[in-house]
């Protein structure tokens, strides 16, 4: 007859008869990196920033609660660069499907994924290895039964910490564009926007940026909005970043009508972002422009271009509601199943702030923002435009 004492129960008597005797510990959340490495980048808000996600995966068989997360030094554990707990963590996490969730307790053999991204000084220094300690309630041993959830906390999960950072100039020309739906808003649409493909996930969008207009008097829209010539944006000549290679191009949809949303049943992996343009910089990043002008496309998969030439016109084709540049810089060509990473732009001046807690009330971007300017433009160089900045970019190349 099989014997009522299995390999597992066996394991978890010596884990228990052994605790705190061995370098090896059960540890009920796998938590692992979602990539190999982070690139910090300078904002405009004078800071150094790191964003990239955390994978939490409950492998027994008791719900496990987490309670906190913090960001360290992987040479220093007791320097802790962020942490995150309460309600904080809770914003932060993420079912694999992008959902959010309501409680920070992960289900038996569930998954979790935690959005990071925090601020530093400019004065502290970023390590060249981060490691993450996490504190939780889980079953203290392995079993295939629930167990008495019991309060622990580990080191888990290293990741390098990657300096080099792809430097561009802007994709657009002249005054006033705002930076709509930027870095690094964890409710915003870029940021949290994973999506499975291709037998991974990924997080193509994380440092992406709809770029509006303003005009003169302050407005990303005229009127009631719902014609594309309504908005200033419309038509701008959109730009090479820099010299590369065309990969992929799709120049053939129509505009959609601004303040709706398409017919989801018309929306595939193919067309989501509309017309739209891919550009290989080398080095293994590549440049996305989304949701271009039918017809307005100059360029060709094969083609060579040169930083500032014109490769489009700005319009409001694809998966959006208001004419806007959708551009973001990428790990692979595919547009969606590629891992979006940071840059700066070389150069271009700060004139003003639009307010988050306006903009996040506001039913649609109509009205004036022209109270978000500054009395004087501030030069920038070298830096990544923050959420609702107000930048003029140059007019030459």
């Amino acid at each position: 007859m099989r014997s009522t004492c299995t390999a597992l129960l066996l394991l978890a008597a010596a884990v228990a008869a052994h605790a705190g005797t061995t370098a090896d510990r059960f540890t009920p959340l796998v938590v692992s990196t979602l990539t190999d490495n982070v690139r910090p980048f300078p904002g405009t808000d004078g800071k150094t920033h790191l964003v990239y996600e955390l994978v939490l995966t409950n492998a027994s068989a008791t719900p496990a609660t987490i309670e906190k997360v913090e960001v360290v030094d992987e040479s220093n554990s007791s320097n802790a660069l962020a942490s995150y707990s309460g309600a904080d963590l809770l914003s932060r996490l993420r079912t694999v499907g992008a959902a959010t969730v309501t409680t920070s307790t992960v289900e038996a053999s569930g998954t979790r994924l935690l959005l990071i991204d925090f601020p530093l000084e400019p004065s502290t220094r970023v390590p060249p290895q981060l490691m993450h300690k996490v504190q939780l309630l889980g079953p203290a041993i392995p079993s295939r039964q629930p167990q008495p959830p019991a309060a622990m906390n580990y080191m888990a999960a290293p990741i390098k910490v990657y300096e080099r950072l792809p430097k561009i100039g802007p994709p657009l020309a002249g005054d006033g564009w705002v930076a709509v739906n930027g870095c690094c808003d964890d409710i915003g649409v870029h940021r949290p926007g994973s999506l499975a493909c291709n037998g991974s996930i990924y997080f193509a969008q994380r440092f992406a940026i709809d770029w509006m207009k303003l005009n003169e008097a302050g407005q990303l829209a005229e009127g009631d909005g719902t014609d594309v010539h309504q908005y200033p944006d419309y038509g701008a000549d959109v730009l090479a970043v820099a010299d590369g290679t065309v990969v992929d191009t799709l120049n053939t949809l129509d505009d959609q009508k601004p303040g709706t949303l398409p017919d989801p049943k018309t929306i595939n992996m193919q067309n989501v972002d509309g017309n739209h343009i891919v550009i290989d910089l080398g080095d293994g990043v590549y440049a996305f422009y989304a949701h271009l002008q039918k017809g307005s496309v100059q360029v060709s998969p094969g083609d060579r271009v040169k930083r500032g030439q014109v490769l489009a016109k700005l319009g409001n084709t694809g998966n959006t509601s208001g004419p806007h540049l959708h551009f973001h810089l990428m790990e692979g060509a595919s547009v969606l199943c590629s891992n979006g990473i940071p840059y700066t732009i070389d150069s271009f001046a700060m004139t003003g702030q639009i307010s988050l807690p306006d903009f996040a009330k506001a039913t649609g971007v109509e009205g004036d923002w022209s109270k978000g300017m500054f009395p004087a433009s501030s030069p920038r160089q070298n830096q990544y435009p923050m959420d609702l900045n107000i930048v003029d970019f140059p007019t030459s190349k």
